[in-house]
Parts: structure tokens; C-alpha cells; sequence
């Protein structure tokens, strides 16, 4: 714990569980993600609490997030900075910035987009991503036929659209869920790639 944490819920406000406390099922793809990552992300340690809920969170996850075609890997993060940063979710712009900055393979990136991701400069198709993104996140009622030419303008076919509005719809659930529990980034997340590891 650093010097100038006041909290006295270092994970969640409402506890958590360790994976050796889940059903195995559970269990087996928490050590998994730990061993990729070197520690157990706290998101899954306070999801825990309702083994269903985390089963279903990590089953949708990993269908918008892991799988073949449409955006980049890195794409999708950028996605998830950038509305959790329009929605002031602090553990999944610190958590998936650390995912974008490894991922696009550039240390400022993240910061950039999480900080005001309305302005933060990127490429056309970038561009597009994100402001397709931040109208879904933050006024969907007002999403139009143009919002959708706009970034079928930028190179986005309906697939790679339909992989911008999953992945806003995945985390809109997300932050809120971080925000309710007042979930804490893990401590190892703020130097991942900004720094070599050893």
C-alpha cells in the first residue's frame, strides 16, 4: 500500500474471494489468466463474490474481447480506454491501459486517450473507433445513420462497428460494476508497458 492510499478496502467494498475459494471451474481459468499475468487481476477477485456473474462476465469477455477477426486486439483496448475514460471508471483505464500501451506497443498512448479521449490525436481510423465508441458510451440515443457513414468512411467494415459497440456495451457493465464496488487497480498494472520487464 502506498503512503497516500486513504482506503481501507484495498480490492472491493464489498470483500472478495480468492480463486482457491471458487469452483473449480472458475478456479482453473483465474490461475490461468494469473500465470499469463504474473498476479490475479482484483476485477476477478471482486466479481467472485457471485460465482455465476463471473462465469457469465468472463464467458462474454472472452467472446467480444479474444476472438478471430474484426478489430486488433489492440483496437478493442483502445475501445475500452477510451470509454472508460469518458465514463472516470479508474480501474479499467488503469487496468486496460496497460493491455493498449502493450498492445499497440506505445507507452503514451493509454494516457492520452484516457484523459480526454475527445481530442487525443490518432490516426483516421483510430479516430473513428473512438468517437463511434464515445457516442455509444455516453449518448446512445443519439447515435445516427451518419455516426455509422462516419466510420464506414474511416475503413470500418459492419463487423469491425459491430466489435466498437460489444466492447462499449461489455464495459458500460464493467465500469459501473467498478464503480458500485469502488474496485482497486492491482499495484502491478501501473508500470506494465511503460517499463521493460525483467
Amino acid at each position: 500500500m502506498t503512503e497516500n492510499r486513504t482506503d481501507d478496502h484495498p480490492v472491493s467494498r464489498f470483500g472478495h474471494v480468492e480463486p482457491d475459494d471458487l469452483p473449480n471451474d472458475l478456479r482453473v481459468r483465474i490461475e490461468a489468466i494469473a500465470e499469463k499475468s504474473g498476479f490475479v487481476p482484483n476485477v476477478f477477485r471482486a466479481l467472485a463474490r457471485r460465482p455465476a456473474e463471473l462465469r457469465a462476465f468472463l464467458d462474454y469477455h472472452d467472446a467480444v474481447m479474444e476472438r478471430d477477426g474484426g478489430l486488433s486486439k489492440a483496437e478493442r483496448e483502445l475501445v475500452v480506454v477510451a470509454t472508460s475514460g469518458a465514463n472516470h471508471c479508474t480501474y479499467c483505464v488503469v487496468a486496460h491501459g496497460a493491455i493498449l500501451r502493450i498492445r499497440a506497443r506505445d507507452r503514451e498512448i493509454a494516457d492520452r486517450v484516457a484523459t480526454n479521449p475527445w481530442t487525443a490525436a490518432l490516426s483516421p481510423r483510430w479516430r473513428a473507433i473512438v468517437d463511434l465508441a464515445l457516442v455509444l458510451a455516453t449518448d446512445p440515443a443519439r447515435l445516427t445513420a451518419e455516426h455509422l457513414g462516419a466510420a464506414r468512411a474511416a475503413g470500418l467494415d459492419d463487423d469491425e462497428i459491430w466489435d466498437v459497440g460489444a466492447v462499449t456495451a461489455l464495459f458500460a457493465l464493467s465500469n459501473r460494476m467498478a464503480h458500485l464496488t469502488a474496485l482497486q487497480p492491482n499495484p502491478e498494472f501501473f508500470l506494465m508497458g511503460r517499463t521493460s520487464r525483467t
